[in-house]
């Protein structure tokens, strides 16, 4: 038994009083809030399911163009309104109908056990041997098979077993199929699943009413087997032999014509029955009742099997039906675990139970409502820090915690809850358990803006560098020792013409590099020395060029005499 609480120092566990105290006995909850409750029954749907493995698509051309036609929902949706067809082709028969008819709605239903034959061999051959592990797809192959039968052997049938209408009748049952295809028949849903939930308790109840009807039967049958047959008893009612004493037993069970058969019990003497007649194959004379023990006998009874065991089933089928109303009222049912599995199946093929985290934005965007979280959902999916394993790959439980989280709420009372049924999936999935995470998405974004952050400081460092070093040479060529400047397009060089340029003070600076041509044309001097880039050269000198040591350009020099630096220029540079 687990009991939550806070751990106080000094005082061991003690309870929190506070707010309900979530507590598990046998695996039940005992007593919960109806958060606790609605995301404790969410964890157990959730856990009762895994991904499967979806069926392949045929290599063959053939096959797979067969297998893309009968996995389509309109093939579906198609054989479903056959069906109801053949149920209205069904409903107008009649007793006494002329042989026109019966020929007419015999090729009609010949038409339809083609059609549904031809259904049935298109899905063997797209699906191969995964057909038969559908359920439904093997109910549909019982059917067509008796259909066929039926239809061969109709007169035999009819002869020595039982109608061949029946087979027809058993074929309108696949019409429970759509169901599940229908999104609007909830209610119906709700009404087949608590049908379903009680059977294995009517199947009980319904052994404890044949029990007091065995015993019940045999006391009738030793009291009132040789009653005067009036009234409500004759040939058939009556307590003659055990069968006949069952079906009375029934008819008695429904508090309908109990009374008859009561009446002819309490004839105690003559005129309404004969104490003295002799029954045949007997010693026991007479055909009077006993009023005393008919009247223990019916009353007992009709309270035993009517108003206690009948009451049970109904009591049993409300129960389900509230425990079903409930859970289809949930945030969360079976039908998002099975529609959030199906989704699944098309982004894991092989059913590895892994996701590569770059298709997670579209795997969330194509679920449906309330697990959807539509497109732009990059920095939703990063807050629902989800845990990643080497290779970018996430976990499809790890996806649906995450979502159920999402839908549900979270709260500090589910931790350990949320421990608990962990625990479990952990132990029933054990492809999880090999896979360690290494990380989540919250802490890979985290890294990833650290890395932005240093690249981006780093190319400003870069950039800085080479602004100074570029606003030493310009300077350098302009203070009258060059001619020109070593860059004339490009951001650095319109940058260093605005802050160097003529506006700037610096018209004297160039002059000193140009002179003007008698035409007035302007160029570049010939007597002085010429400097580009990062070297020296001198007209009449012929030896190779000095470099310029990379720490000496990386240093900005103070400008010449004469020339005005424009205020700020240094503070923008750096």
């Amino acid at each position: 038994m687990q009991v939550g609480g806070v751990l106080k120092a000094g005082r061991g566990l003690q309870p929190n009083l506070m707010c309900p105290i979530p507590l598990y006995f046998g695996g039940k909850d005992i007593f919960m809030t109806e958060e606790q409750k609605k995301y404790y029954n969410a964890m157990k749907k959730l856990g009762s399911k895994k991904p499967q493995k979806p069926i392949p698509r045929p290599q063959n051309k053939i096959q797979g163009m067969v297998y893309d036609f009968v996995t389509k929902q309109v093939f579906d949706i198609t054989i479903m309104v056959l069906i109801c067809l053949n149920m209205v082709t069904m409903m107008v028969e009649t007793d006494d109908q002329s042989q026109l008819k019966v020929d007419i709605l015999y090729n009609i239903n010949m038409v339809f056990i083609i059609i549904f034959t031809g259904e049935c061999v298109l899905k063997m051959f797209a699906l191969r041997q995964y057909y038969f592990t559908v359920g439904w797809n093997i109910f549909d192959f019982v059917v067509v098979i008796l259909s066929i039968v039926g239809l061969a052997l109709s007169d035999l049938i009819q002869k020595y077993f039982v109608s061949p209408t029946l087979f027809r009748v058993i074929r309108l049952a696949r019409i429970g199929r759509v169901l599940r295809l229908i999104r609007g028949a909830k209610g119906i849903r709700t009404l087949l699943f608590a049908l379903m939930m009680s059977l294995p308790a009517l199947f009980n109840i319904g052994l404890l009413l044949f029990l007091v009807m065995f015993i019940y039967s045999i006391f009738g049958m030793s009291n009132f087997a040789y009653v005067k047959k009036e009234s409500g008893i004759d040939d058939m009612f009556n307590f003659e032999t055990f069968g006949n004493s069952i079906i009375c037993l029934f008819e008695i069970t429904t508090s309908a014509g109990w009374d008859g058969l009561l009446n002819p019990i309490l004839n105690s003497g003559p005129p309404d029955c004969d104490p003295t007649l002799e029954n045949p194959g007997t010693s026991v004379r007479g055909d009077c009742g006993n009023p005393s023990i008919g009247i223990c006998f019916f009353c007992s009874y009709i309270i035993i099997s009517f108003l206690i065991v009948v009451n049970m089933y109904i009591a049993i089928i409300l129960e389900n039906f509230n425990v079903a109303t409930e859970e289809s009222s949930e945030p969360l049912g079976e039908d998002d675990f099975e529609m959030f599995y199906e989704t699944w199946e098309k982004f894991d093929p092989d059913a590895t139970q892994f996701i590569d985290y770059s298709r997670l934005s579209d795997f969330v965007d194509t679920l449906q409502e309330p697990l959807r979280i539509a497109k732009p959902n990059k920095i939703k999916l990063i807050t629902l820090d989800l845990p990643m394993v080497p290779g970018d790959k996430i976990h499809c439980l790890d996806i649906l915690f995450a979502l159920t989280k999402e839908v549900l709420g979270d709260s500090g009372e589910m931790d350990a809850l949320k421990q608990t049924m962990e625990e479990k999936f952990m132990a029933a999935n054990p492809s999880k358990v090999s896979y360690e995470p290494i990380t989540t998405t919250l802490k890979r974004k985290h890294e990833e803006v650290c890395a932005i952050k240093i690249q981006r400081a780093y190319r400003r460092h870069l950039l800085q560098r080479s602004v100074k070093q570029a606003s030493y040479m310009y300077r350098h060529s302009q203070d009258g020792s060059g001619d020109r400047a070593p860059e004339k397009e490009g951001l650095i060089a319109s940058t260093m013409s605005k802050m160097y340029g003529p506006e700037n003070g610096n018209s004297a600076a160039q002059s000193q590099g140009e002179e003007k041509s008698p035409s007035g044309e302007t160029g570049p001097t010939t007597t002085g020395p010429t400097t580009t880039g990062l070297t020296s050269v001198s007209p009449s000198d012929t030896t190779p060029p000095t470099p310029v040591s990379p720490s000496e350009a990386a240093l900005p020099s103070s400008p010449p005499p004469g020339q005005t630096v424009r205020p700020g220029v240094k503070e923008s540079l750096v």
